[in-house]
């Protein structure tokens, strides 16, 4: 149950995506006044550092991160997560990556809430001490709880102002239908909570099958959508019986509720991650959205 370990991927092109949408969301969300809660239900450590061992060993970041950090004339999309992402940085090279919590804490306002789960014993703990260096007191609560049976006691907020990220690691298969019925009960209790759900394309049915019953909730709800791919290279698996797998090669964003900036937003970012993330003649993106 506790096998997966994010450090091993912190930084890679699943993250960049969806982090781009995630600054893209929080960036537009805290321009209005009233507050705003955010709760990440997967938080994981929060802070990786990409010259520790974890990274080095899958080195992820080399195609991901490292990538558009380097490039210039970024679209503003890119541009404002790459801020962010070097303002985590001291001297010149990159060797911390800010997963989605720091990313988001950045930027809140004094009077916004974020709330964090994380259920792995270890990288919770590692959480709550990158928390507390922080010292912004009860702006943010790190819990020790699965955030699949968490979220529901935040829902709705006082404020009612949400944004819920929705990110876990899928190695257990069950996870998918969790996912789809977590956003089932979260459209109950709070209908106009803006929800973000990251998911892996890989070959396997309930990966497929994800976006699809996302979508179909959606519609059924009456709420607006949006579904962003991105590709980096072929998923299939090289010739030859010995020859390894290739890793992950696409990830969604299914966003329930977006802004209505956000589509605009990653139709200039989707083409330019083609461009810098692309490893073969297969890397590609999708951009869809609708209801509302």
């Amino acid at each position: 149950m506790f096998s997966y370990r994010h450090a091993f991927h912190a930084g890679n092109h699943a993250d960049v995506l969806k982090h781009v949408t995630l600054v893209a969301t929080v960036q537009h969300l805290t321009q209005k006044e009233t507050a705003l809660t955010v709760v990440d239900t997967h938080a994981g450590a929060g802070l990786y550092r990409l010259d520790g061992d974890y990274a080095r060993t899958s080195a992820e970041a080399q195609d991901g991160v490292r990538r558009v950090l380097a490039a210039g004339g970024l679209t503003p999309p890119l541009q404002a997560y790459v801020d962010l992402v070097r303002s985590f940085q001291t001297g010149g090279k990159a060797a911390v990556y800010p997963g989605s919590p720091f990313l988001v804490q950045q930027q809140l306002r004094a009077h916004d809430r974020l709330k964090l789960f994380e259920l792995h014993p270890t990288d919770w703990r590692a959480l709550a001490g990158n928390v507390a260096q922080l010292e912004v007191g009860r702006q943010v609560a790190v819990l020790h709880e699965d955030g699949f049976d968490g979220l529901r006691k935040f829902l709705p907020p006082p404020s009612r102002r949400a944004l819920v990220l929705c990110d876990p690691s899928y190695e257990i298969k069950s996870d998918y239908e969790r996912v789809h019925t977590l956003m089932q009960d979260a459209l109950k209790r709070f209908p106009t909570g803006c929800y973000l759900v990251w998911y892996p394309i890989i070959a396997r049915n309930e990966a497929h099958d994800l976006p699809r019953k996302l979508k179909n909730l959606a519609q059924r709800s009456g709420r607006s959508w949006l579904h962003a791919t991105l590709a980096v290279k072929s998923g299939q698996r090289g010739a030859g019986p010995d020859a390894p797998r290739p890793g992950l090669a696409a990830s969604g964003m299914f966003v329930i509720n977006p802004p209505y900036t956000l589509a605009a937003q990653l139709q200039q970012a989707l083409p330019q991650l083609v461009q810098l993330l692309g490893q073969d003649q297969y890397a590609g993106q999708t951009l869809e959205s609708g209801g509302g």
